[in-house]
């Protein structure tokens, strides 16, 4: 989470300094067909949210699609940078750093929901006692130092009535969770399908207050694959065949989180066995949750968190929602 707004950023700061150039090129195989190489940027480390990008290389939907795709790390240019700037071709961003980049006219588009409902949410450990918004008032919350998330905390604290001035929120950067909650935060925002799970392995009990169980405008898409309007202009056929491995990859996924989660950890070795495979049993059904396929996402998702931004005065004008994502390149869009 706090990666992708750190990564804005440096976005909007640092996009004129990229080149423009595209980086889909095209190799032959030993058998003479053309391949092409495209580059994915991930969001942050390696993890369950993106097993199926993992899976699609091993099991060779990538190959069957004709492209050679190079998974990078984001390092601290970030994936939205890149993905704009033609430095890649394809990103793992989420709907509320996109929204703010669309608002800058920096032409980065959602091509495809990796998980249909958000579940991050605020996570404090038990013997905080915070079991309600209300419960943040007199309490330290440890963020990375973006306006949405005091934003986010006041929307929801209101609904009972309760206070954001008195919650001392104090920048944690990329601290660990679990160090932070023990030495100087009492809560912090987390996506449960990793830092959640985790903690059901530690023994940690958490309170989780979900963002989804205060406004259906926080019901946005998290994270979800990106790339440029570069991209979908002049290699439209190029985003067609990506997304037709990717959407076979996390079905997948969803169909095999056991066999998922052992391509994933023979990928990253460094990753925890235990915890991916744990993370990949709880987040493998929420990939395609209740929509019609994986990856479809819907106008009035993103209108409605637009609007929320906006009306919290986290947005300079009203986002074009029709132009920040597209269901096109899904191998079968049903809506």
């Amino acid at each position: 989470m706090n990666k992708l707004l750190i990564s804005l950023a440096i976005l909007i700061f640092g996009l004129a300094a990229c080149s423009g150039d595209d980086h889909a090129s095209q190799s032959s195989s030993g058998e003479g067909q053309k391949t092409k190489s495209v580059k994915l940027v991930l969001d942050w480390t390696p993890n369950t949210n993106h097993t199926g990008i993992y899976v699609a290389k091993e099991k060779g939907y990538f190959e069957e699609a004709g492209l050679n795709v190079e998974i990078l790390m984001p390092g601290e240019t970030g994936a939205d940078q890149l993905v704009a700037s033609g430095k890649a071709d394809f990103g793992i961003s989420a709907q509320e750093a996109l929204t703010q980049a669309r608002v800058q006219d920096i032409p980065i588009v959602s091509i495809g929901a990796v998980i249909q409902h958000n579940t991050s949410g605020f996570a404090s450990p038990k013997e905080k006692k915070i079991s309600s918004p209300k419960d943040f008032e007199g309490k330290t919350y440890g963020g990375w130092g973006a306006p949405v998330e005091k934003a986010v905390i006041s929307s929801i604290m209101k609904k009972e009535n309760a206070d954001v001035n008195k919650v001392d929120i104090v920048n944690m950067g990329n601290t660990d969770f679990f160090t932070a909650v023990k030495r100087d935060v009492d809560f912090a925002w987390i996506y449960y399908g990793w830092t959640g799970v985790e903690a059901e392995l530690r023994n940690q009990e958490l309170n989780m207050l979900y963002l989804t169980d205060y406004s259906e405008k926080l019901d946005y898409y998290t994270p979800v694959l990106t790339t440029s309007e570069r991209m979908i202009d002049n290699h439209a056929d190029t985003v067609k065949a990506f997304m037709k491995a990717v959407s076979e990859g996390y079905q997948y996924s969803i169909d095999h989180p056991e066999e998922a989660s052992e391509i994933l950890i023979d990928a990253v070795p460094d990753l925890d066995p235990e915890l991916v495979k744990a993370s990949q049993k709880w987040l493998s059904p929420k990939y395609k949750d209740d929509a019609s396929q994986w990856g479809i996402q819907k106008e009035e998702v993103w209108q409605n968190y637009a609007d929320w931004m906006y009306n919290h005065d986290l947005l300079d004008k009203q986002l074009n929602a029709k132009d920040a994502f597209t269901n096109q390149f899904l191998p079968e869009n049903k809506e």
